[in-house]
């Protein structure tokens, strides 16, 4: 009898632990890593790249230098009528001058996903569950050419994306502010040919990576597409292209 009693009771125990374990992954949740509440705000160093051609080969890729201001600002329903949240960010070139509205975007929290939409283009920027190398098609929603002001060769550059989360609850530190828990978020490593190497033929480029802290929201960003088009080709010749890199300088709620 007692026999069958410790059996009972070990099974018990296990049955136990497994529920532990499986409510603590469920309740790993993106919303931890991605907190939406109205007064939330995060500051970064902003540097936006720009393409300047001279002709000729001369190229300069320029890099201007601000301090950007994320606030989640108020609740709002999506054309879905879908509630999300109202993000405006504010610009100043340093510390001394006053933050000066710069753009609007929309964050669209859902039961799996957080939808991101900036200048009319929806980014799913995470999804659930999250394990590491889970991975999901980012640019989704998507047109075929969402930066078409800058006429690339390659319209489509952007439909192939594969997100993955190369690395969860990692500590770490930026401009000197220690997150005890992050995520990384690979999207795109990809280089077409170098123009240096081989100036006479077409080359591209294209890096996106995204970091989020838990209790916090985005952390870090860098993006750079660029591609070039040699002085003989029927297209414009040299350089088009944009980046922009963020980094975290502080957090709070107003």
């Amino acid at each position: 009898m007692v026999k069958y009693l410790l059996g009972s009771c070990f099974i018990i125990l296990l049955l136990a632990s497994c529920n532990k374990e499986n409510v603590g992954f469920a309740n790993e949740s993106i919303n931890d890593y991605y907190p939406l509440q109205v007064g939330n705000y995060i500051t970064y160093d902003l540097d936006s790249t720009v393409v300047i051609n001279f002709g000729q080969g001369s190229v300069a890729f320029a890099i201007n230098h601000y301090q950007a201001k994320d606030v989640v600002d108020a609740p709002i329903t999506d054309n879905l009528n879908r509630p999300g949240f109202r993000i405006i960010r504010y610009l100043r070139t340093d510390s001394s001058q006053p933050w000066t509205p710069n753009n609007v975007f929309m964050a669209i929290p859902t039961r799996n996903s957080i939808e991101y939409v900036e200048d009319n283009l929806r980014f799913l920027i995470l999804m659930m569950p999250i394990k590491q190398d889970f991975s999901w098609p980012g640019h989704s929603y998507l047109p075929y050419n969402p930066y078409s002001s800058y006429n690339f060769a390659n319209a489509d550059f952007m439909s192939k994306w594969n997100y993955v989360y190369d690395s969860i609850d990692v500590p770490l530190t930026i401009n000197s502010i220690t997150i005890d828990s992050t995520l990384k978020v690979a999207e795109m490593d990809s280089q077409t040919s170098d123009p240096i190497l081989q100036p006479g033929g077409y080359a591209e480029r294209t890096y996106a990576v995204e970091k989020y802290g838990k209790g916090i929201g985005l952390i870090y960003k860098e993006f750079i597409h660029w591609e070039y088009q040699p002085f003989d080709s029927s297209a414009a010749p040299g350089y088009s292209g944009f980046g922009i890199k963020m980094s975290i300088t502080g957090s709070g709620h107003n």
